[in-house]
């Protein structure tokens, strides 16, 4: 079970942390973050690959946003620094278990959180 906290609004230049609290997920998963606008398709933009040996950002949040594990409390962490307008959109936390390389694309994820919104002005 995934279930995401720490959305809300935030200045354009501010920064924002969500929250995944993670039941039941291990070490062994991918663990991502993808978002979401109404009438957009759902865009992977950070990926933790097992272990946390390599992370993947798309292009848009690079240099921005970090995708972080706090294994002790089993949390993902997303901290989003420099918003900008354009990334007001629906979080959300995914995971899948590890077969490969971590996929980045929405329909590759089994377990999905319920989503937390960033609006940022």
């Amino acid at each position: 079970q995934l279930v995401e906290s720490g959305g809300g609004s935030a200045q354009a230049g501010g920064s924002l942390r969500v929250s995944c609290a993670a039941s039941g997920i291990d070490s062994r998963y991918c663990m991502a973050w993808f978002r979401q606008v109404p009438g957009k398709e759902r865009e992977g933009i950070a990926v933790r690959y097992p272990g946390g040996f390599f992370t993947y950002y798309a292009d848009s949040v690079k240099g921005r946003f970090t995708i972080s594990r706090d294994s002790a409390k089993n949390t993902l962490y997303l901290q989003m620094n420099n918003l900008k307008p354009e990334d007001t959109a629906m979080y959300y936390c995914a995971t899948k278990l590890s077969s490969g390389p971590c996929p980045r694309d929405a329909p590759d994820y089994a377990n999905w959180g319920q989503g937390t919104q960033v609006t940022v002005s």
